[in-house]
């Protein structure tokens, strides 16, 4: 696995349906990542369930990630390398 010497910026998001997106990172790369493994994670993932509410989805510029009404949101770099663990398995 390749060393990141910055932190992934989340620069697009795109809802696909489900518990899909496809995102893009600033330095380019994109991919769909399928966050069903959200769910059960804590109070703050459990409005995520319903797909109307998780498509509510939008970029947070200030930490450079995505986030929901309620303020769930998920690490950068974890989406990255889900993106890039996605990729692997296609």
């Amino acid at each position: 696995m390749a060393l990141m010497t910055a932190l992934p910026e989340v620069v697009g998001v795109e809802v696909l349906g489900d518990h899909r997106l496809r995102l893009t990172f600033a330095d380019r790369t994109d991919g769909v990542v399928d966050l069903t493994w959200l769910l059960g994670r804590g109070p703050v993932f459990e409005p995520l369930r319903d797909v109307d509410y998780f498509a509510l989805v939008r970029v947070d510029p200030e930490g450079g990630t995505i986030v929901w009404p309620n303020g769930a949101d998920v690490a950068p770099e974890t989406l990255y390398e889900a993106v890039h663990s996605s990729e692997a398995g296609t």
